[in-house]
């Protein structure tokens, strides 16, 4: 499938795919400066200089680094950031430091992933009365010990 992306920033990098079957592509960080430092417990928006044309009936979804999450506590702030197919937009990671020292990211570190997958837009329809189920309403932990 090809992607179109459109430069927004002269030292933008493309995406990379870190071996053949990675289903996230790597997205790098935009700075204008060398370098950001995000504070312990803060949220610090970094560019990618990119904006992207997903095709209809995909969205792009930005997921941590394993890496980057285990070892440094830098992880998108909202878990899972989601780009519609209809977004123009620069994408942006709202990059989180978990951990209790500051973390530097600089210019063109790999700050997310990207995965390109498709999505069911449904059609939300009212009812008085749901099909019955195996599971029922048990809520959280109810399946489990």
């Amino acid at each position: 499938m090809q992607i179109r992306i459109k430069k927004l920033k002269e030292n933008a990098v493309i995406p990379t795919y870190g071996t053949a079957f990675s289903a996230g592509a790597d997205l790098y960080a935009c700075l204008d400066n060398d370098e950001v430092v995000i504070f312990p417990h803060r949220t610090v928006f970094i560019g990618t200089g990119l904006a992207f044309e997903i095709p209809e009936g995909y969205a792009g979804f930005t997921h941590a680094r394993s890496g980057l999450a285990s070892k440094n506590g830098l992880a998108p702030a909202n878990k899972v950031g989601v780009i519609d197919s209809d977004y123009r937009g620069e994408l942006i990671v709202a990059l989180h430091n978990h951990s209790e020292t500051p973390q530097i990211v600089k210019n063109h570190d790999r700050i997310a992933q990207l995965v390109i997958a498709p999505y069911i837009h449904a059609d939300f329809q009212l009812s008085d009365t749901l099909s019955e189920s195996g599971r029922g309403d048990g809520g959280f932990g109810s399946t489990g010990k």
